[in-house]
């Protein structure tokens, strides 16, 4: 069960390198989220999230690697889609990509709670 842990890291890692395509401008924010980017400030801040969220995705990814940062690394998974999903909740109907990133952040938080709870499991003696 413990394969688990660094498989959901994984699986998480590649959905927050996702929107690193991003950083390509504003064209590509379009295609990612439905949103019209063409204003040179939130052109920036969604170019800038895309970094930021390249820069989770490889945390997560090493931590699927390094058991010592699994914890920290499920704790940073769940606090990014859970954030996301709470915010996201009370902005009323999203754009179709919009809403795309939200059952997939759904089903990510659902993966990354079950991981969790069976990286908290003890480890059997042999």
């Amino acid at each position: 069960m413990k394969p688990l842990v660094p498989v959901t890291l994984v699986l998480v890692a590649l959905l927050h390198a996702l929107p690193l395509a991003g950083v390509l401008g504003a064209a590509k924010l379009q295609t990612l989220y439905g949103v019209d980017a063409r204003d040179p400030a939130l052109e920036l801040l969604l170019r800038h999230r895309a970094v930021l969220f390249g820069l989770l995705a490889a945390g997560l990814a090493w931590a699927a690697w390094q058991p010592a940062l699994r914890g920290a690394g499920l704790l940073a998974g769940i606090v990014s889609v859970a954030s996301f999903l709470l915010l996201a909740l009370p902005a009323g109907p999203l754009p179709p990509a919009l809403a795309t990133v939200f059952k997939l952040d759904i089903v990510a938080l659902v993966l990354l709670l079950v991981a969790g709870a069976v990286h908290l499991l003890p480890t059997p003696s042999t």
